[in-house]
C-alpha cells in the first residue's frame, strides 16, 4: 500500500491502515519519545498519545513536505505539551557567570545507551532543552517559543544541561580508570 493509500485509508478511520501506519513509524517516533522521557514506560505513554493525536489529525496533512517530519513533529508537540500540562516549565531566568561560548572536546569511549540514561535523568528543563537543541535542531528562539520562555532561558538550560552531562561523563571516566 502505498503512503498515499495509507493516508486516505487512515482518514476513513481504516483500523488495518492505522494498524500499518503504527508499524511503519512507531520505530522512529518511539527513538524521539525515548529522547524526550524519562524512561521507557513514559515513552511508551508519549508514543500513545502521540498516535491518538495523529490519528486524530491526519486529515489536516497536506501533502506538502515530508510525511515522516509531519509525525515527527506531531510527537514533539505531544510530548512537550504534556510536559507544560504536568509540570509548570518555570524555567530559571539566569545568566551563567562562566558563559565563554567555547565547547571542550570531550573524547570518550561512553555507551550510547549510558549517553542516553545521562540525558533522561536530566530535570525536565534542562533535559527539554538539550533535546531540542542538540538532538532535534531547534534554535532558542523556536525553543523559547515552543516552552513560553525567553532565548535567554534557553540558553542558560542548554548550558547547564552540557555542563551536567559532562561532569556525569568526566566521573564515569574517572571511575572507569
Amino acid at each position: 500500500m502505498t503512503q498515499e493509500e495509507l493516508i486516505r485509508k487512515c482518514i476513513k478511520g481504516n483500523r488495518s491502515a492505522q494498524q500499518e501506519l503504527y508499524s511503519r513509524y512507531s520505530g522512529v517516533l518511539f527513538g524521539i519519545c525515548m529522547k524526550y522521557s524519562r524512561n521507557r514506560t513514559e515513552a511508551e505513554d508519549n508514543l500513545h498519545d502521540s498516535f491518538l493525536i495523529i490519528f486524530d489529525k491526519i486529515h489536516q496533512y497536506r501533502s506538502r513536505g515530508s510525511f515522516e517530519g509531519w509525525l515527527k513533529r506531531i510527537t514533539v508537540n505531544t510530548v512537550l505539551q504534556k510536559y507544560r500540562k504536568s509540570e509548570p516549565l518555570t524555567l530559571i531566568e539566569e545568566r551563567l557567570e562562566d558563559e565563554t561560548g567555547e565547547e571542550e572536546d570531550l573524547k570518550t569511549d561512553i555507551p550510547l545507551a549510558t549517553l542516553l540514561k545521562y540525558i533522561q535523568e536530566l530535570p525536565n528543563r534542562y533535559r527539554l532543552t538539550f533535546n531540542m537543541y542538540v538532538l532535534d535542531g531547534f534554535t532558542h528562539r523556536e525553543i523559547s517559543e515552543k516552552l513560553g520562555t525567553s532565548e535567554g532561558t534557553s540558553k542558560s538550560n542548554l548550558a547547564r544541561a552540557r555542563n551536567i552531562l559532562k561532569e556525569r561523563i568526566l566521573n564515569a571516566k574517572i571511575n572507569i580508570a
